[in-house]
């Protein structure tokens, strides 16, 4: 499970510094995941055509254990809160607009979306 960590660590430390040498207007950590996903998929593929069977060799094991105490990594971002509480509170109607706002636009782009989908596909259905 360690060697696992921290292969999933290393895809992150690549992703970081990938993004933060090339100025790429992306989170180190997504690039890091796409960059694990990458792995993952041609580790795969290699155990396929060599027709052998897949090894767990730990990343889920691995994974799962993070996932399990997600919680945890909330702790810091709570902490933030907290010690911003007052900048929170001389802003607090601001950020709540902003929040709504955006609750609604997101759910209008979502409803948007989905009936334009859903108009394309009855179109093609029609063919």
């Amino acid at each position: 499970m360690l060697a696992s960590l921290s292969l999933i660590l290393l895809c992150q430390l690549i992703g970081e510094a990938v993004v933060r040498g090339l100025a790429l207007p992306l989170p180190g950590p997504v690039l890091g995941l796409v960059l694990l996903l990458v792995l993952l998929l041609a580790r795969d593929r290699f155990a396929r055509l060599a027709r052998g069977p897949l090894r767990n060799d730990g990343v889920e094991t691995a994974s799962k254990g993070l996932l399990a105490h997600l919680s945890l990594l909330f702790v810091p971002a709570g902490v933030g809160v907290v010690q911003k509480l007052d900048l929170l509170a001389s802003h607090g109607i601001a950020i709540v607009l902003v929040l709504a706002l955006s609750v609604v636009l997101t759910l209008l782009a979502t409803v948007l979306t989905f009936r334009l989908i859903s108009r394309l596909l009855k179109q093609q259905d029609a063919r």
